[in-house]
C-alpha cells in the first residue's frame, strides 16, 4: 500500500477511505472490528498532515473525525490539533512555534511549509487589501532574503504590489477585501418576478 508521503496527489476522498482501512483491521472471519492498538499511526498522522495542507477545506475534522478517541489523544495526534486551530483563528506564530517543536514529524511529508505559507497568504488576502511587511513577515515564517524572494513570486504570480515608500504590501481585490465587489443577489432578480408575487400577496 502506498503511504501518503510516497502519493504525489491529494484527495480527501481516497485518504478518508484509507484511515477507516487502517483503523478497521478484518478477521480472517472478515467481519470488521475496531483494533485502535494495531493502526499503523505514522500513516495515519500523514494523512493528518496532508489534510491539514488542504486548509481552508474541513478534510483535517473530517479525517479525524474518523480516527478513534483515545488514538487522537496521542501526543502527534493533539499537535495537530493544536496546529489545526492555530491556522484556522490566524494564529500564525503561534502555529510556527508549535510547529517548530513538532517539526520531526511534520516534515514526513514534503511541501509542508509552502502548503501553510499558500494558506496563509490565501487568509491575508481575505482580511487585508494592504497588508503591512511584518504581519506578512510572522504568517509565513519568513523573513530578509528570503520573504523578499516570496514577495518577488507573489508580485510576479499572484497580482501583489510591493509598495517602496512604506514596505507595505498592496493585495489584489476581491469579495472579502472590498466588500463594495461582493455580489447581491437581491440586484439580480429581474422586476417581472417581483411583479408575480404581488397577486399572490394580494
Amino acid at each position: 500500500m502506498e503511504s501518503p508521503k510516497e502519493q504525489s496527489s491529494y484527495t480527501v476522498d481516497s485518504n478518508s477511505k484509507l484511515i477507516v482501512v487502517l483503523v478497521f483491521v478484518m478477521d480472517d472471519s472478515l467481519t470488521g472490528y475496531l483494533e485502535p492498538e494495531r493502526m499503523n499511526t505514522h500513516i495515519v498522522a500523514r494523512i493528518l498532515i496532508k489534510a491539514l495542507m488542504a486548509l481552508p477545506t474541513p478534510d483535517f475534522s473530517l479525517c479525524l473525525f474518523l480516527i478513534p478517541e483515545r488514538v487522537q489523544m496521542e501526543e502527534q495526534f493533539k499537535a495537530l490539533v493544536v496546529l489545526s486551530h492555530y491556522l484556522e483563528t490566524g494564529r500564525f506564530q503561534q502555529f510556527w512555534d508549535e510547529a517548530a517543536k513538532n517539526r520531526h514529524f511534520l516534515e514526513s511529508v514534503p511541501g509542508f511549509e509552502l502548503a501553510i505559507q499558500a494558506y496563509a497568504s490565501h487568509l491575508l488576502s481575505l482580511s487585508y487589501q494592504k497588508v503591512p511587511r511584518s504581519v506578512l513577515a510572522e504568517a509565513v515564517n519568513m523573513d530578509g532574503a528570503s520573504l523578499d524572494k516570496f514577495i518577488e513570486q507573489q508580485v510576479a504570480n499572484s497580482g501583489w504590489i510591493a509598495e517602496k515608500e512604506d514596505g507595505n504590501i498592496v493585495l489584489p481585490q476581491n469579495e472579502f477585501n472590498h466588500p463594495e465587489l461582493k455580489k447581491n443577489a437581491g440586484e439580480n432578480v429581474p422586476l417581472e418576478h417581483i411583479a408575480r408575487i404581488f397577486p399572490i400577496l394580494g
